[in-house]
């Protein structure tokens, strides 16, 4: 059993650090939207842009940014919501429409998608409010401080979560927040950022989290291991008791974060999880890195660490730390560009980076903070012809989590490949034509397409036809893999048929899209 935490604060010392975090979000210069571009895994499964290309308003409460989702002309109409002042109970409301599901007491971004949330101005202050993700996608939450949610005791929001994902969430990317609590779970406190019940593509960068019992964990119990591909870099966890973070199956990259007094453990990777761990400076704590609580195992690849202060417990049956000498005991393939930082230099350029009203710097990947270039708006051209579109479609991949099936299969390879959300694997056919197919148990709403080739094979793929598998209507047709848009259908399987190829195609994504 998991022995209790005790987060070992004193409320004279929370309180401070407290008003030392508002005092910072409150002397930011002005800022008038989201600034740069996601990165690690949030770049994957069709990226994260949250609102882009769509209105911006502005949100002095927590009803008007309820508001500004609702009048929005559909749940997936971009927009990005620019969040000055302090948000709390008093001001934060329900408000209903058919673009949004809100609740008050919680910022609740449910059954939505293409949203970014920005702090601007004088700061964005989530007070004793949490920010609820919930079958949704393409969020982004960017320069924001969320303190002292609350599980327990009065006012309660969000299950005691600063920032919780749960229920079939995609594509979030979490940039330069500050995540506080002042104490641990018997002081009313849960996870400072926390993902569950089927949340994938997420990254945290240049973040703070401090002072809580728990820093949040990817998978809510051991049965629990739909989540994953989360990327953590540039972030400060201080004074957190355990959690930083808690990895239940899934895959997760930490690199380039500063770990300041782990109480109790830090990175707890079990039930066959894998953490990818570069770079990172661990200071003055305990257990930094392991399987703990449990007799589950998981694993981790490590290069580049830095241990100072670092204390390592004895191993048991429910306690596997990976030090004194940390090694690998698996291998992570990353599918995205990245560039580290020196470890030793990382508790300077975090210090200067990592948090709201910070500026949004961002390492340069040389040890030095730099203000990133706006993120550019280039409008797309819709297509003239029938041949994909070379574009990325927005909103969720609807082929995660479907079926498929298809015609005759080149030994080992699956059906399955094509809707994984992982490039590495994929479907061909037995020969050089044939078809493959993705099916939902209702009606779906489809109106784009994504056939990505694998690695190697790019280029095989010649003429092909999209058909309404239902009817057997042929949606379009063309040649080459890439991105198609049609007028929407409603069905409930979609085939993708080769009609033509240069060699042997391997299909390793087929993306679906409303």
């Amino acid at each position: 059993m998991r022995r209790p935490v005790a987060l070992r604060i004193s409320a004279a010392s929370a309180a401070m650090a407290i008003a030392a975090a508002v005092g910072v979000t409150l002397s930011m210069s002005e800022a008038s939207a989201a600034t740069g571009s996601a990165t690690g895994y949030a770049t994957q499964n069709g990226g994260t842009t949250g609102g882009a290309g769509g209105q911006t308003v502005r949100a002095t409460t927590g009803t008007q940014i309820h508001a500004a989702l609702c009048s929005r002309a559909a749940s997936n109409t971009p927009i990005t919501i620019e969040v000055e002042g302090t948000i709390n109970h008093g001001n934060t409301t329900k408000v209903s429409g058919d673009s949004c599901n809100t609740a008050a007491g919680v910022i609740e971004l449910k059954q939505i998608s293409n949203v970014t949330l920005v702090g601007v101005g004088s700061g964005a202050v989530f007070d004793q409010l949490g920010i609820h993700i919930r079958e949704s996608s393409n969020i982004i939450i960017q320069n924001v401080t969320v303190r002292n949610v609350k599980k327990s005791g009065s006012p309660t929001s969000n299950g005691g979560d600063a920032i919780g994902m749960e229920s079939d969430v995609r594509n979030v990317w979490v940039d330069h927040a500050t995540l506080l609590a002042s104490g641990g779970e018997s002081e009313g406190y849960d996870g400072l950022f926390d993902m569950k019940d089927n949340t994938q593509y997420v990254t945290l960068s240049y973040s703070i989290l401090r002072n809580s019992g728990r820093g949040g964990l990817i998978g809510s119990s051991e049965s629990d291991l739909s989540n994953g591909y989360v990327t953590f870099h540039h972030n400060r966890y201080e004074n957190i008791d355990s959690r930083a973070p808690l990895l239940r199956g899934g895959t997760a990259h930490a690199y380039n974060n500063h770990y300041v007094s782990l109480n109790e453990s830090g990175i707890n990777s079990r039930a066959g999880a894998k953490a990818k761990v570069d770079n990172n400076y661990f200071e003055d704590s305990k257990d930094v890195l392991g399987t703990f609580y449990t007799d589950q195992r998981g694993y981790w690849q490590v290069s580049g660490n830095v241990f100072d202060n670092v204390t390592w417990s004895s191993p048991g049956t429910e306690n596997y730390p990976a030090g004194p000498n940390p090694q690998s005991n698996t291998t992570v393939s990353i599918p995205y560009s990245y560039s580290l930082d020196a470890a030793a230099c990382v508790p300077d350029v975090v210090s200067r980076t990592a948090g709201a009203g910070t500026g949004l710097k961002v390492s340069d990947g040389n040890c030095s903070a730099q203000t990133p270039t706006p993120t550019p708006t280039t409008p797309t051209t819709p297509p003239t012809t029938p041949a994909p579109d070379p574009t990325q479609p927005s909103g969720t991949n609807l082929s995660i989590g479907a079926g498929s099936d298809g015609s005759s299969k080149a030994d080992g390879t699956s059906y399955g490949s094509v809707r994984d959300g992982d490039m590495s694997t994929y479907w061909s056919p037995s020969g050089s034509t044939g078809s493959v197919s993705i099916k939902w148990g209702s009606a779906t709403a489809v109106s784009s397409v994504a056939i990505r080739e694998a690695a190697g094979s790019t280029g095989a793929i010649g003429s092909w036809r999209l058909l309404n598998a239902d009817t057997g209507a042929v949606l379009t047709t063309g040649s080459g893999a890439g991105v198609v848009t049609f007028p929407q259908a409603s069905l409930k399987k979609i085939t993708f048929e080769i009609t033509g190829a240069t060699g042997t195609p391997k299909v390793a994504e087929f993306e679906t899209y409303a």
